[in-house]
């Protein structure tokens, strides 16, 4: 059995790289920058931010959502998708309120830290592939992200990858 696994990593890398390198690479890509990002959000005042924080913070968005909203974005239940808006509470991101349109429903809201945080993560990520232009080119940074849209189907801007790696 371990001869055929051998083989076949052997016989897919033909071409010079193993099919199993391309997802650690684009993974150790992506960790890669949120570190780096979680890094600099620290030092710019939100040292207990973390990488599932900023999907969360997203998932709730500009108008606020549900507990099962925030679940189903996230793809968690309701009860993780509340525990995750109680910890983004207790360090000031979110708060929980009413809302306007029907009195039964609570939301989770932004805060203005938490809107600062996200608003952080954006200039911050903009700085982050600004070094990956000067290490890599900005033609091949764009080849990158031209490969990587043509690969994945549209609109996969998907928030549940807490709930799909937990999964």
């Amino acid at each position: 059995m371990v001869d055929e696994i051998v083989n076949r990593v052997v016989e897919s890398g033909k071409d010079g790289a193993p099919g199993f390198e391309l997802p650690l690479l684009l993974f150790a890509g992506f960790r890669s920058l949120i570190d780096q990002l979680h890094a600099e959000l620290a030092r710019q005042g939100h040292p207990d931010a973390r990488p599932a924080h900023g999907f969360a913070l997203q998932a709730i968005g500009r108008d606020g959502a549900t507990a099962s909203e925030l679940g189903r974005r996230l793809g968690v239940s309701k009860q993780a998708a509340g525990k995750t808006a109680d910890r983004l509470a207790k360090v000031g991101y979110v708060e929980r309120a009413g809302d306007d349109a029907d009195a039964r429903r609570k939301l989770i809201r932004l805060t203005p830290r938490g809107a600062d945080a996200l608003a952080r993560s954006a200039a911050i990520f903009d700085d982050l592939r600004a070094r990956w232009v000067r290490t890599l080119g900005a033609n091949r940074v764009r080849d990158i992200e031209s490969a990587l849209r043509t690969v994945t189907p549209d609109g996969m801007w998907r928030l549940d990858v807490a709930g799909w790696f937990g999964s």
